[in-house]
């Protein structure tokens, strides 16, 4: 019996966008950093664990406004407010620190362990695309 609930339990949760990610540059292919993604009140956040480049160590946002203007970018909620449609989490933003604007954003499992993280303004099809894969 305890077989099966562990067993269930560990198919939800590499079934789960929530846990930590590694972003991968979609331009470079570098990994850049760590991202855990948890679920508050119904709704996915986001927020950057730890910066991988040891050129990047130390950063603030400094392009972006409000509360998160020159504020560490260790620790910084990038993804804000997603809510669940079927297998897409939608209809909420993310924060892009390198040059401090927020998208509308959309995130995908593609399998347990890679995720397709979209960025756009207005049209999906007019954006970016990021893989990110699960720490392991």
């Amino acid at each position: 019996m305890y077989a099966i609930i562990l067993a269930a339990l560990l198919s939800f949760q590499t079934s789960s966008v929530q846990g930590t990610w590694v972003n991968i540059d979609d331009e470079t292919g570098v990994e850049k950093s760590e991202i855990t993604l948890y679920v508050e009140n119904g709704k996915l956040y986001g927020k950057i664990e730890r910066l991988l480049l040891p050129e990047d160590q130390g950063k603030v946002c400094e392009k972006c406004k409000g509360k998160e203007k020159n504020q560490p970018i260790e620790g910084l909620i990038i993804v804000k407010g997603l809510a669940k449609d079927g297998e897409v989490w939608t209809d909420g933003k993310i924060l892009d620190p390198a040059n401090g604007k927020s998208y509308d954003c959309t995130i995908k499992l593609d399998d347990s362990n890679t995720l397709n993280v979209r960025g756009y303004l207005g049209f999906s099809f007019i954006g970016r695309s990021q893989v990110w894969k699960r720490k392991g």
